[in-house]
């Protein structure tokens, strides 16, 4: 049953090999100054910088830099960003690069003419959105988050030990978002597989809530089967543009709200790794894969007929013989044999988590969960697990 929702996404997708040559298009209606964001050297290696400050002094553009944004990015560059914005009434910010630039971009959008201290009006206490706020615009170099085509922006505190998400009204989406799979064929494998975990967990996040029959279910089961499938092709050649192209848009399908529509959803899987991310800067797919497994053996049998659909619908598990409890264990299992074939890392001791850091990781996530809510004890049960 789907249950009463508004779906509504303003963001316009250009998708392909020649998508950047709608960007002259999309620069006319974003006045003369651009806060160009970026990462460190990435799209200068691949000759993405040239091309797009090219297409802006074509444009008349007048151009303010803002490079380094780090993976996870930092409240100071959010802040850096803000003084550019205020010192050059900047009118649009390009964010180039993966979803850490795009949820900086947003950030800056919605700080730069916030009064008080943005972070806690915005990212601790709620607060809505007023104020005027700049336009983003995107340029995707690597998949994972959908910043893309969403509202959503998670931001680390370094003073403070936190790293919190953000989901802002749907103004706060970029206007526009360019999406060329070449563009991520030079992404590091580590960054590849951090990326292709990171879109899997989004959908799960959405996946296990309710057991009703919910056309939503399905949407997601597909687009998970897709991704499996192009992802152990990508594994064999990174440059498979097929590949890389489903890859891409099951990203953006994945929390760009269409996956999440009728659904409770559950989201304690990132909450716990934004902890884990607050204390040791890991990529953010590896650290939720890790927590996932641990996770879900420990939630399932609260949420048992759904684990079993996921088993025999998602990972093609025979059901014939085998008890829900065992048919829900063996796609979890499945799920596992996943990550390993990712070569991503199983254990928290192998992202950097000290033993010591295990209490304070507990102590400061958000309790919550959807099948079953999460205390304080059991989120450090799971991380003990997952140790």
């Amino acid at each position: 049953m789907l249950h009463d929702f508004t779906y509504y996404n303003p963001t316009r997708i250009h998708f392909g090999k020649s998508a950047l040559n709608k960007l002259p298009q999309e620069l006319e209606n974003h006045g003369t100054n651009v806060l160009l964001l970026y990462g460190k050297s990435a799209i200068k290696k691949i000759g993405l910088y040239d091309q797009v400050v090219a297409l802006l002094q074509a444009a008349g553009k007048n151009i303010t830099e803002l490079a380094g944004v780090d993976p996870n990015p930092r409240y100071s560059t959010v802040l850096e960003g803000v003084k550019l914005v205020k010192d050059h009434q900047i009118d649009l910010i390009l964010a180039v690069g993966g979803g850490s630039t795009i949820d900086c971009a947003k950030a800056i959008s919605v700080a730069a003419y916030a009064e008080g201290d943005a972070w806690t009006r915005f990212w601790i206490n709620g607060e809505n959105v007023t104020h005027p706020i700049v336009p983003v615009g995107s340029i995707l170099t690597m998949t994972g988050t959908a910043s893309e085509m969403n509202s959503g922006s998670v931001i680390t505190h370094t003073d403070k030990k936190l790293k919190v998400g953000r989901v802002f009204p749907s103004f706060v989406n970029p206007v526009f978002s360019i999406l060329n799979p070449e563009y991520t064929y030079s992404v590091p494998k580590t960054q590849m597989v951090s990326g292709i975990f990171d879109i899997f967990s989004h959908l799960l996040e959405q996946y296990f809530s309710g057991n009703d029959d919910n056309t939503t279910d399905y949407v997601i089961e597909g687009i998970l089967r897709s991704l499996i499938v192009s992802s152990r092709k990508a594994l064999i050649n990174p440059e498979d543009y097929e590949a890389r192209s489903n890859i891409m848009w099951c990203s953006t399908l994945a929390l760009n709200k269409i996956a999440g529509v009728s659904k409770t959803q559950d989201w304690e899987v990132h909450m716990i790794e934004h902890q884990i991310g607050a204390y040791t800067d890991c990529p953010h797919g590896l650290g939720l894969a890790v927590v996932s497994t641990a996770y879900y053996k420990y939630i399932y049998q609260e949420g048992l007929d759904k684990f079993v659909r996921f088993a025999t619908q998602v990972w093609n598990i025979d059901p014939s013989g085998k008890s829900k409890e065992e048919i829900a264990l063996a796609g979890i299992d499945a799920l596992i044999d996943f990550i390993k074939e990712l070569g991503i890392p199983t254990t928290l001791r192998q992202l950097g988590v000290t033993e010591e850091m295990l209490p304070l990781i507990a102590a400061s996530t958000f309790p919550g969960g959807g099948y079953k809510k999460l205390q304080q004890e059991d989120i450090l049960n799971v991380l003990k697990a997952c140790y």
